[in-house]
C-alpha cells in the first residue's frame, strides 16, 4: 500500500514538471505580462478582504440585530410630549439605543437623566449628585454608548483595550451596571465586560482576551490586577465614569482609583463623568483633578425619597416588631419584600424565624459567599424567594424590579443609609412602601433621619390586628432572639456611638417621640 502511495506521488510530481516545462517554452511577451498584472492588481484584492472584516469583528453585529435595526423605526415608539418632562425623543440618540429604551418601557427621562444627557451628549464632563433609584446608571450608559456609536473606531484594535470604563465600588453594583449595559446595547453591537473580585478570575480574563471590548465595568482592585498582568490596557479610554465616588472614599478605594485614572489618557482627551450620593469637599476635590469644567447635576435626596415612596414608622416594642412583619407579609400576601437589619447575627436569626413560620426567605450579608449572594438575588428576582433579609451590603446598587415593600426591621445607624434602603422600592417613578420599626433603641435614630430627608416621618401606633402574636411554631427561634438581646444592645453601643452625642441632644429636644 505504501509503495502505491509513493508511486502516485512521484507520478504527480512528474506531471508538474512537464507542465512547468511547457510554461518555460512560452513566448517572451507572455512572460512580460505575468509580472505586471499579479504584482500590482492582485495586492489590493488581497488587502480589501483582510481589512473589511476588522470593523464587523470589532462590533460583532449579528445578522438578526441588523435586520431588527432596519425594520424598527422610532415612529413605533410614540410618547406624547408632557409639560415639565423630557422625552428620550428630545435627544439625538441612535435608533438602536432608542429601540432598547422602548423595550424597557421608558417614556420620560428622570430628572437626573434629563439634566445629565443635556450636557454629556455634547461632550461635556459632569459631576452628578444622585441617590440610587434615580436612573443615573441609564443616564451615563446612554451617554457613553451614544458617543461610541457616533465615532466608531476604525482599524485594528487590541483585545482588552476598552473605549469606555466604568468604575464602581462593589461587585453587586458592577454586575448590575453591566446587566443594564447589555440591555441598552443589545441592538447596537457594543461589547461589555464586567471585572470584579471574589470569583470568576479566569472567566473574566478569557472574556478580555477573547476579543475587542468596548466597555469595561470594574471594581478597582480586580482591574488593577488585570492591568499588572497586561490583560487590560486603558490607554485608549475615551469615556470614564466613576460611580458612587463618596462610597469609594468611605471604602478607601481612592488610591487604587487614582492609579487607574492615571493609566487613562489625560483628562483633556477623555470625557469624565462622576456620580455621588453626596457631594462632599473631598468629592469636589477629586472632580477638580479628573474633570475639565464639569457641569453640576443635582437631584435632591429628599425628592427621591418622598415623591415615590410612602414612608411609615410603627412605634413598636422589640417583641412586637416580628409580629407586625409576619402579619403584614401573610395578611397582605406580599410576594417581594426586602427587610433590612443592622447586623449579620440579627439577619440570620430573623431569616431562621421566618422560615420556621413557613415563609420562603433567604438572607444576604457579608458572611454569605459571593456565588451564594448572586444565586440568592437571582432567586429573589425570579420570585422563588418572597422575602430577602439583608444587611446594608445590599443597600446600594442592587436593582430588583417589583419590590413592593421595604422594611427597616432596625433603623440604620447612619441617616444616609435610610435613603439607600428605601430606594430599593419606588424605583423609576413607581410607587413603593417603606415600613420602619422604631422600638426602644430605634427611636433614637429618627431625628437624624428626619433632618436628612427634610421632613417629618409618619409615626403611628400599629393596629391590634398587626401585633397579634405569630404562630407558636416560632417559639424556638424567638427564644434564640431574646437570649441574644443583651448582646444586641452591647454591639450597638460599640458600633455607632461616635456621633450619638449629637443625636441624643436632637432626640431629647423632641419629647414623647
Amino acid at each position: 500500500m505504501l509503495r502505491k502511495i509513493i508511486s502516485f506521488v512521484r507520478s504527480s510530481l512528474k506531471g508538474l514538471e512537464r507542465s512547468s516545462s511547457r510554461i518555460t517554452h512560452t513566448p517572451i511577451p507572455s512572460s512580460e505580462v505575468i509580472p505586471s498584472v499579479p504584482a500590482q492588481s492582485s495586492a489590493p484584492e488581497v488587502e480589501v478582504p483582510r481589512q473589511s472584516p476588522v470593523k464587523p469583528r470589532y462590533r460583532r453585529p449579528k445578522p438578526v440585530k441588523s435586520t431588527d435595526k432596519e425594520s424598527w423605526d422610532v415612529s413605533a415608539f410614540e410618547v406624547v410630549p408632557a409639560e415639565g418632562k423630557s422625552r428620550f425623543h428630545d435627544f439625538d440618540l441612535p435608533v438602536t439605543i432608542m429601540h432598547a429604551i422602548a423595550d424597557l418601557g421608558f417614556q420620560y427621562c428622570t430628572p437626573i437623566q434629563a439634566k445629565t444627557l443635556a450636557g454629556t451628549l455634547s461632550g461635556l464632563d459632569a459631576i452628578g449628585q444622585a441617590q440610587t433609584g434615580t436612573g443615573k446608571t441609564a443616564a451615563f450608559l446612554i451617554s457613553l454608548m451614544t458617543r461610541l456609536l457616533a465615532d466608531p473606531e476604525v482599524g485594528n484594535k487590541k483585545n482588552g483595550q476598552p473605549r469606555a470604563l466604568v468604575i464602581a465600588p462593589t461587585r453587586e453594583l458592577v454586575i448590575q451596571i453591566a446587566k443594564d449595559g447589555e440591555t441598552l446595547a443589545k441592538y447596537c453591537g457594543l461589547q461589555l465586560a464586567s471585572v470584579f473580585g471574589g470569583m470568576d478570575y479566569e472567566k473574566q480574563q478569557q472574556v478580555l482576551e477573547r476579543g475587542p471590548i468596548d466597555i469595561v465595568v470594574a471594581t478597582p482592585g480586580r482591574l488593577i490586577d488585570f492591568q499588572r498582568r497586561r490583560v487590560v490596557d486603558l490607554s485608549r479610554v475615551e469615556v470614564m465614569v466613576v460611580d458612587e465616588a463618596d462610597r469609594m472614599l468611605d471604602m478607601g478605594f481612592i488610591p487604587d482609583v487614582r492609579k487607574i485614572v492615571f493609566s487613562t489618557p489625560p483628562k483633556e482627551k477623555r470625557q469624565t463623568l462622576m456620580f455621588s450620593a453626596t457631594i462632599t469637599p473631598e468629592v469636589r476635590h477629586l472632580a477638580s483633578q479628573w474633570c475639565v469644567n464639569p457641569i453640576n447635576v443635582e437631584v435632591a435626596s429628599e425628592q427621591v425619597a418622598v415623591d415615590t415612596v410612602r414612608q411609615i414608622v410603627y412605634l413598636a416594642t422589640a417583641k412586637e416588631k416580628y409580629n407586625i412583619l409576619y402579619n403584614m407579609i401573610v395578611g397582605e400576601n406580599l410576594d417581594k419584600v426586602l427587610v433590612f437589619t443592622n447586623r449579620r447575627d440579627e439577619t440570620q436569626r430573623l431569616t431562621d424565624r421566618l422560615i420556621s413560620n413557613g415563609i420562603s426567605c433567604d438572607m444576604l450579608s457579608g458572611d454569605v459567599a459571593q456565588k451564594k449572594r448572586m444565586t440568592t438575588l437571582e432567586r429573589f428576582r425570579g420570585g422563588q424567594i418572597k422575602v430577602l433579609v439583608a444587611t446594608d451590603v445590599a443597600g446600594r446598587g442592587i436593582h430588583i424590579d417589583g419590590i413592593s415593600h421595604v422594611f427597616n426591621y432596625t433603623l440604620p445607624y447612619e441617616a444616609e443609609d435610610y435613603i439607600h434602603r428605601i430606594g430599593r422600592t419606588g424605583r423609576a417613578g413607581h410607587d413603593g412602601i417603606a415600613i420602619s420599626f422604631a422600638d426602644e433603641d430605634g427611636a433614637f435614630y429618627l431625628p437624624a433621619i428626619e433632618t436628612y430627608i427634610g421632613r417629618k416621618l409618619d409615626c403611628v401606633q400599629p393596629d391590634e390586628a398587626l401585633i397579634v402574636p405569630a404562630p407558636k411554631g416560632v417559639s424556638k427561634p424567638s427564644s434564640q432572639s431574646s437570649s441574644s438581646k443583651p448582646q444586641q444592645g452591647g454591639q450597638r453601643r460599640s458600633s455607632p456611638y461616635r456621633s450619638q452625642g449629637q443625636r441624643r441632644s436632637s432626640s431629647s429636644s423632641r419629647p414623647g417621640r
